[in-house]
């Protein structure tokens, strides 16, 4: 019954929800390099995109921030000195709409250098919408090979608001990394009432060519 439940779901979400989610937004190329902002309970920090350093994770991340999928979402993982992640919606069924077009692997042409972002995985062909900010410099993220997949591809960089990335809450570490089945169930309200003291992204939006 759930999984009729969830199939009704998403197939009104998909044909009378466009302006919640459309197949074709997970097929649209993002333009050769651009600019977003990201707002948080830190303070605002902006990144640059450039398509040549991952073509198929530069156009998802362009499609994710155009269509204002990072919205109120926690940056439920922040491991001090490693990364900072965050990409779990706190609507199931936006989340699992986009989860369902996984990305093709793509080879590592920039760095992950600090302050560079790159999409987790936890596999082959497992990307979709959690990214991560490198904390310092993890160059050994770009030859490391998990589950059969070397690397992890650099999509985009911080540019400015370096220290408020800096500033994420870091006590729970990896804890909720490991919790991500009861994210994706329960949402923010889970989040607020077992770990109050994460911070979230407000908004994200692209930022006009100077």
């Amino acid at each position: 019954m759930k999984k009729i439940f969830y199939c009704l779901s998403l197939c009104l979400l998909m044909s009378c929800a466009k302006k919640i989610f459309s197949e074709k937004w997970t097929k649209k190329e993002a333009p050769e390099e651009f600019r977003a902002r990201f707002e948080t309970t830190k303070g605002n920090f902006d990144i640059y995109a450039k398509r040549s350093w991952s073509p198929k994770g530069v156009d998802r991340l362009y499609n994710l921030i155009k269509h204002k999928y990072y919205t109120e979402m926690p940056i439920f993982r922040v491991v001090p000195n490693f990364v900072a992640q965050f990409g779990i919606h706190k609507d199931s069924i936006i989340n699992k709409a986009w989860n369902n077009f996984t990305l093709d692997d793509e080879p590592v042409i920039a760095k992950n250098d600090s302050m560079s972002i790159a999409f987790a995985r936890g596999g082959k062909k497992t990307r979709t919408t959690q990214i991560f900010i490198n904390l310092k410099n993890n160059h050994r993220l770009d030859t490391l090979t998990y589950s059969g997949v070397k690397g992890f591809p650099v999509i985009a960089k911080v540019t400015n608001g370096f220290e408020n990335v800096l500033k994420f809450y870091d006590k729970y570490g990896d804890e909720l990394g490991r919790r991500q089945d009861s994210i994706n169930t329960y949402g923010n309200d889970f989040i607020k009432r077992k770990y109050p003291n994460v911070d979230y992204i407000k908004k994200a939006y692209l930022l006009k060519s100077k």
